[in-house]
């Protein structure tokens, strides 16, 4: 059962706010990758049209390694990283589901994702981002 709902998420410090609409239940994705192991961080992919950032546009700093692709965004306050553009979505962005304001009912499936062996497995969440027929 899809339930909809608008999420509202921000930093430490509160400069950047920003909120998404997603539908409940929604898959959320534990990364091994070196950077989401060290940040602790839990992606929830949504669309483009789904994200709309509120405030901290003057305090993103941006961040990119590897391939280049990926582009992560820090407050450059208090260094927390709310959202980012992937690289395996970049039609998208991934929320980190612990800067998120969590109501209650809301339905999410934390599920392992092998980001070390990213090449091989990111196929598997191209789907995140794409628009379905009933949602255009």
């Amino acid at each position: 059962m899809n339930n909809p709902a608008e999420l509202r998420g921000n930093c430490h410090c509160g400069a950047v706010t920003f909120l998404a609409r997603v539908q409940s239940p929604v898959e959320v994705h534990a990364c091994n990758c070196s950077i989401c192991n060290m940040s602790g961080f839990q992606h929830l992919i949504v669309p483009q049209k789904d994200f709309q950032l509120i405030s901290g546009q003057d305090v993103l700093t941006e961040y990119r390694f590897n391939s280049g692709i990926a582009r992560h965004l820090f407050c450059a306050t208090c260094g927390i990283k709310p959202f980012y553009i992937p690289r395996s979505n970049p039609d998208g962005f991934s929320l980190n589901l612990r800067c998120l304001q969590i109501p209650d009912g809301f339905e999410f499936e934390i599920k392992e994702f092998d980001g070390q062996n990213w090449r091989k497995n990111a196929e598997g969440l191209k789907h995140l981002t794409e628009i379905s027929p009933s949602q255009s």
